[in-house]
């Protein structure tokens, strides 16, 4: 059964990117995906500033598939960051070290078995406001970015129960 997500794009802040992946404590041998890749901001970071040693973003919306690819040509990261259109439920993530999204708490739910199916134990997944029920954080940080507070947690596969 395939089930094509809805859910509306708002940028994660800066400031939460880069928490994001402070607290997924992302460095040389990690693999990062960001699920709902949007304008391809993590993915991009992963790399520029922690030094992933790849990163994909999945976006099934066209506009953001093209702006992605064109911030990661900006940001000179060919060969390291890749941007996929697709469907983030029928993609293959199993290389992944490292999960980070920022969808809706239905969404985080059916996705839940597919992360459990397909990623390794000690994947590290990072969600940004909303939380994996039924697991249980191995950390929530809130971030404040001057307009709002938003709230990270950190899971990890096979630690969440």
């Amino acid at each position: 059964m395939s089930y094509t997500p809805h859910v509306p794009y708002v940028p994660t802040p800066d400031k939460v990117v880069k928490k994001m992946l402070e607290i997924a404590k992302v460095g040389p041998e990690d693999v990062v995906y960001d699920l709902g890749c949007g304008d391809g901001r993590i993915v991009i970071t992963a790399v520029k500033d922690f030094n992933a040693k790849k990163a994909v973003g999945i976006d099934i919306n066209d506009e953001r598939i093209q702006e992605a690819t064109k911030n990661v040509k900006e940001n000179g990261v060919e060969g390291k960051v890749f941007i996929r259109k697709g469907n983030f439920f029928e993609e293959n993530i199993s290389e992944a070290t490292v999960v980070t999204m920022f969808l809706l708490t239905n969404v985080n739910e059916m996705l839940r078995p597919k992360l459990e199916t397909e990623l390794k134990p000690g994947t590290r997944v990072v969600s940004h406001e909303f939380e994996m029920r039924g697991w249980t954080p191995k950390e929530v940080v809130k971030v404040e970015d001057g307009n709002m507070n938003h709230i990270v947690y950190l899971y990890v596969i096979g630690e969440n129960k």
